[in-house]
């Protein structure tokens, strides 16, 4: 379905592009500051982009009725949350991390960095989408719910934040950037295992 309306996926890319390229206008062009903010810029523009789309997770579904189908099937709706899930970063996480690096060359990132910074997007981009999938239960059939949506989970995409651009910034830095990289590896775990377990529960609270 997501394909076949690729127009969220589109704007979602472009977003993420757009927010990139306007720092080097604000900031000016001098590549040593761009080396040192780059990190952070595809972060940042990274986390708002995966927002964009975040709203709509379960929103189709709970305006034409499927959702009581989908609560109602005998396979765990756990499941059918991962794999709504895991389709919301295939299509919103996974082109993000496909154009990072050509984005990181815009910001004059360092070549050896560019291993870590997608490891960090591999880790980081599929937590906030398991995250993102709480708002988004959460939210189902209040009014501005986008504005909503944000206050919900960008406290809990402070941490992920952090760790990704610690994790590029060590690198940049010449220091080891595994301790981080492991946090982001547990942060993933967590939310694999619990995020599904909470969105379930505020689906079911939904449609009650």
């Amino acid at each position: 379905m997501a394909f076949r309306n690729g127009t969220d996926s589109w704007v979602v890319v472009m977003f993420f592009m757009i927010v990139v390229i306007l720092f080097p206008l604000g900031v000016g062009p001098e590549p040593d500051i761009l080396n040192k903010i780059s990190s952070g810029v595809i972060w940042v523009a990274a986390l708002l982009s995966a927002m964009l789309s975040m709203d709509r997770l379960f929103h189709v579904d709970y305006d034409d009725g499927s959702l009581e189908l989908l609560v109602l099937h005998p396979q765990p709706l756990e499941f059918i949350v991962l794999a709504k899930v895991l389709a919301h970063w295939l299509t919103t996480g996974l082109p993000l991390i496909i154009v990072s690096p050509l984005l990181a060359i815009f910001l004059n990132m360092d070549i050896s960095s560019y291993f870590v910074l997608i490891i960090t997007l591999f880790l980081g981009t599929p937590t906030l989408s398991l995250i993102g999938s709480i708002g988004a239960a959460l939210i189902l059939g209040a009014r501005r719910s986008g504005a909503l949506l944000s206050l919900i989970i960008l406290p809990l995409f402070i941490p992920v934040l952090i760790f990704g651009v610690s994790a590029v910034e060590a690198s940049i830095l010449g220091v080891s950037s595994k301790p981080q990289l492991l946090i982001l590896g547990g942060l993933f775990l967590l939310s694999s295992a619990l995020c599904p377990i909470a969105s379930a529960a505020s689906l079911r609270q939904a449609i009650e």
